[in-house]
């Protein structure tokens, strides 16, 4: 204390302390541009975030945003984050859109919430569609084909001569043919077990559900309307292609030539 009093007593000593003081002032005022400086620079830091690249219709799986391209990457200034904002888009997984999103808006976890495990949005994109068919035990192989199974769909016909100008030869008389209409394709749902019973029991339904083209989606609901549908089990990996050839009495008894039954009947192949 009288050591300071003593220093305070002189003018060097005066300047002295207010030199000391102007030090540790700039020494705080440093400090504090320092973490100023560094505040601003982290909230202009870019931050990655998921950006809707196309509009996504509320109701959209996550993963098909993802197989679809409907996302882009972007870089914005941490500040401009929304919260929530998603960066990593297998995060997107096991969830639906729960709202319309625009092109350039980001992405965020309130967009999204979970779907059904069992939905079936979740099992197609793009041109793909689900289709159900009608099938007894027997044609649908009810019990023995499960989802996740791959499988080959021939349809049944009886069909007439066409005439050369594409019509129906009304003097032709009907022969049954057999035609494969979708190869390999996926179970989506089918029935655990089949409806036991003979007679009037046997002629029970279940649905089997695969996955297809809309063109095929289109072949299949035909069939089902106008003929009679079989379903024939592949193996899951490695099965060979199937022959798209078609199959009539004279392929079976005769060994005719599948192209010539074809043509035997109007068509080109």
């Amino acid at each position: 204390m009288q050591f300071a009093h003593k220093l305070l007593s002189t003018r060097g000593g005066t300047v002295a302390v207010a030199a000391v003081g102007a030090l540790l002032a700039a020494a705080v005022f440093i400090a504090y541009l320092n973490r100023y400086r560094s505040t601003v620079n982290d909230s202009a830091a870019p931050m990655t975030v998921l950006v809707a690249k196309d509009f996504i219709e509320k109701g959209t799986p996550g993963n098909v945003v993802g197989s679809q391209g409907l996302f882009q990457t972007a870089s914005t200034p941490k500040d401009d984050l929304k919260e929530g904002a998603i960066s990593d888009p297998d995060s997107l997984g096991g969830l639906v859109a729960t709202t319309d999103i625009y092109p350039g808006q980001q992405l965020t976890v309130a967009d999204f919430g979970p779907t059904p495990a069992d939905a079936l949005t979740n099992e197609i994109a793009g041109d793909e569609r689900a289709i159900s068919m009608a099938l007894d035990s027997a044609h649908g192989m009810i019990g023995n084909v499960r989802a996740g199974d791959r499988v080959d769909v021939y349809g049944a016909f009886n069909v007439r001569r066409l005439r050369p100008d594409g019509t129906v030869d009304p003097d032709a008389v009907e022969r049954p043919v057999l035609k494969l209409l979708v190869e390999d394709v996926l179970v989506l749902d089918s029935p655990e077990g089949a409806k036991a019973g003979f007679g009037a029991g046997a002629q029970q339904t279940s649905n089997v559900t695969v996955r297809v083209s809309h063109e095929q989606a289109a072949r299949l609901a035909f069939s089902s309307e106008n003929g009679k549908v079989w379903i024939v089990l592949r193996p899951r990996t490695g099965g060979s292609p199937t022959p798209p050839d078609i199959v009539t009495l004279e392929t079976v008894l005769f060994g005719v030539e599948p192209v010539a039954a074809a043509k035997s009947f109007g068509g080109g192949k």
